[in-house]
């Protein structure tokens, strides 16, 4: 019996380098002051006015590239016919295996989680399709922040930028992307699998009131 592994890796953002710029901003405020106390004291809070402005848009750019949205980024092992194909039926069997947990994600965090808790899952699923088509790679699945270029699912639009999402490399993953959107669920709306049907007026209500808030 073929013994089926997965590799799970996570990439968890964290704010180390923007505590470090505020640690920095601080010493440079303590140090004019030691310098420059006095007639030139207006001229240095001017000077490090423009410098927490910088420091304002960078921790601004940071959070421009956090998002109410949570992609897939499923990548095929190569761009042979065989690959392509395979890539679109693991990306079937992971859509069909999620849908049940996100019908009940109302927030990207929460749909996060859900997630983050099924990886391993998520990965044996990917690998009995693999397994089952005679495949003798395997996948990976983690997530992470990835730079995205722009697509449109549904009414949404999603400019190229830096999203946080699933990704699922197959084998060597050298061949074409599929990519898509876990939350809101809107590749997630179609089934093939009765027992999933119910929850589908789940997610479309979700998006609808995710629409409804951005007045879309």
């Amino acid at each position: 019996m073929k013994i089926l592994y997965c590799s799970i890796k996570k990439n968890n953002f964290n704010l180390k380098n923007i505590k470090k710029s505020q640690k920095f901003c601080d010493f440079l405020l303590f140090l004019c002051q030691k310098i420059f106390w006095g007639e030139n004291m207006k001229w240095v809070l001017s000077l490090f006015g423009i410098v927490l402005s910088m420091f304002s848009c960078f921790c601004f750019k940071q959070k421009s590239e956090e998002s109410d949205f949570l992609r897939i980024h499923i990548v095929a092992n190569s761009n042979s016919s065989e690959d392509e194909k395979v890539k679109y039926l693991v990306k079937d069997a992971i859509v069909e295996f999620l849908i049940p947990f996100l019908s009940q994600a109302k927030t990207e965090n929460e749909a996060e989680m859900i997630v983050e808790e099924n990886l391993e899952k998520i990965c044996e699923v990917a690998n009995n399709v693999l397994a089952s088509e005679n495949f003798d790679y395997e996948a990976r699945a983690f997530l992470k922040k990835e730079k995205m270029p722009t697509r449109s699912y549904d009414g949404f639009t999603l400019e190229e930028g830096v999203y946080k999402g699933l990704r699922v490399e197959l084998g060597k993953a050298k061949g074409d992307n599929w990519w898509c959107v876990i939350f809101p669920a809107v590749c997630f709306l179609d089934t093939k699998n009765f027992e999933n049907v119910e929850y589908i007026s789940k997610i479309w209500e979700i998006i609808n009131n995710i629409k409804q808030n951005q007045g879309g």
